[in-house]
């Protein structure tokens, strides 16, 4: 067998049987952190979309079939020592040494691809929660058959779950897998994440968690309770209440609020603050408060457009409390939780304590004074 090289490996992964390229173990510190690609369709054309993740925010870039090669050469040149491919056909892993001696070993499988078909956003990929393994809680929830066919019509939730396990996976170092890690879901709702969350920390992982969900819907807390029990989760427990009285811990590990409306992110991230919860997702809704208090006299005819001054306050609103948390001591990214085609809120706020307290006090006071703006979470934890 010919020796593999990059070229080869390339010429046999980059087309529509590719699950997904990524790059990892970077050579340098303060750039990207980690890359991945994958192949969309768009327009009838086969593309690959690079998402770039560096500390504190995502991008993405669509590629042509070339560029993405040479996107590829650049990244393994200095940036990064690790990539691994995944594929309907097979799998590859390429090292790169400090001197820049590169060993590339493919394994491949020669399976048949099911959608040689056509390539869509929603075909069959590398998911952290694979399809065709039945899931329980995703088969009463209705995203799976009891065979473990995802339902057609919830296929975005399915996406949806599995990019937030993507989020978990990221950050599972911060986690104790000797001691118990209390997790706390705010606004969980019928808690399709929440369910996901347990069953691959605990089940898949096999850490030691006790995850708490907390909502004002009382029918729902109670449904939520039965399968947790009807799963065997015996650590996973819905109660009745409200964010920002709830004091039923004393610590938390990590703290998970999702579509928590308007204020209710600020009381829910406050309380991530105070708990020193090693881990914050966050995915805001609702941001109406800063819609209703921004002024300023250089910026009115832009505010004046009511639609456009809405969108503005929302990421004003994100963008200052991901600021207030560096503030705190957390490491914070702004990404997005599904892509940005099915709507544009979907934001996730991500914290990770590192502890070291960011000096941006004076920034912060300069930007509400120029927005004339006064938001919760800066009174919560005592910004003056």
């Amino acid at each position: 067998m010919a020796k593999e090289t990059l070229e080869s490996m390339l010429d046999f992964f980059l087309n529509g049987h590719l699950q997904q390229m990524v790059f990892s173990n970077p050579a340098g510190k303060g750039g990207l952190s980690k890359v991945r690609i994958r192949p969309v369709m768009l327009k009838g054309e086969l593309k690959f979309q690079a998402e770039e993740l560096s500390d504190r925010q995502a991008f993405h870039q669509n590629l042509s079939g070339q560029e993405v090669r040479e996107y590829v050469r650049e990244l393994l040149a200095g940036k990064f020592r690790q990539a691994e491919a995944f594929s309907g056909l097979g799998s590859a892993t390429v090292l790169v040494s400090k001197k820049g001696t590169m060993t590339v070993k493919v394994k491949r499988t020669m399976q048949q691809c099911e959608e040689e078909a056509g390539l869509f956003h929603n075909r069959r990929k590398r998911y952290i929660l694979n399809e065709g393994v039945p899931v329980p809680f995703l088969v009463d929830l209705g995203v799976m058959t009891a065979e473990g066919k995802v339902v057609h019509a919830r296929y975005a939730k399915f996406r949806q779950i599995n990019r937030f396990l993507e989020f978990i996976e990221d950050i599972l170092p911060k986690l104790s897998k000797t001691k118990e890690n209390t997790i706390i879901d705010f606004g969980c709702g019928k808690s399709y994440l929440t369910f996901a969350m347990y069953h691959y920390l605990n089940q898949v992982k096999g850490y030691p968690i006790r995850v708490i969900g907390l909502d004002l819907k009382k029918d729902v807390v109670k449904r939520c309770n039965l399968l947790a029990e009807k799963y065997g989760y015996g650590n996973l427990a819905f109660y009745h209440g409200d964010i920002a009285d709830y004091e039923g811990v004393g610590q938390v590990d990590m703290v998970v609020t999702l579509h928590a409306c308007d204020t209710a992110t600020d009381y829910a991230l406050a309380k991530a603050v105070r708990w020193k919860a090693k881990v914050i997702l966050s995915v805001p809704c609702c941001q109406h408060e800063l819609n209703g208090q921004i002024a300023n006299d250089l910026m009115k005819p832009v505010f004046s457009y009511g639609v456009i001054k809405e969108r503005m306050a929302a990421l004003y609103t994100d963008a200052l409390r991901a600021e207030f948390l560096e503030g705190e001591g957390y490491r914070t990214q702004i990404l997005e939780f599904i892509d940005m085609e099915h709507t544009p809120k979907n934001l996730l706020i991500r914290g990770v304590r590192e502890g070291k307290k960011k000096e941006n006090g004076e920034q912060i006071r300069q930007i509400l004074d120029f927005l004339q703006a006064k938001p919760t979470l800066g009174n919560l934890l005592g910004f003056k």
